[in-house]
């Protein structure tokens, strides 16, 4: 047998996305080191048609702005994409549960993606 010892710092950290209760989509720094993320590209989001219980989202990052595409903006060192009409048409319950999203690196028809993998957060019971 061969052990090998794994470090904290070789692995990828935090590297989600979350929605906020504006319904933006905010993106942690490891999300935007690892997508490589600027305002100077978009992200394109899909959803899997084929399978009405895959509540993920599929995604790519548009080297520049493209139309259909949601443009990042920046605040500070923040980044986040105006959502807002997106998880409201999914019928995302954002403003009553918080929903995170876990991003991984994923191929599809040999294009580089990204599968966002949600995560719903109950809200505490405040009795």
């Amino acid at each position: 047998m061969r052990l090998k010892f794994i470090k904290p710092d070789d692995v990828e950290k935090n590297v989600k996305c979350s929605i906020h209760k504006s319904g933006k989509l905010g993106f942690s720094s490891g999300a935007i080191k690892k997508l490589d993320i600027s305002i100077n590209k978009s992200i394109s989001i899909a959803i899997n048609e084929d399978e009405d219980s895959d509540k993920d989202l599929y995604a790519v990052v548009n080297e520049d702005v493209n139309k259909g595409a949601f443009k990042f903006s920046k605040a500070g060192d923040y980044f986040y994409v105006n959502t807002k009409s997106l998880f409201d048409s999914l019928g995302i319950d954002y403003r009553n549960k918080k929903i995170i999203y876990d991003i991984i690196d994923f191929e599809y028809k040999e294009i580089k993606m990204y599968k966002l993998i949600k995560r719903t957060i109950e809200p505490k019971d405040k009795n």
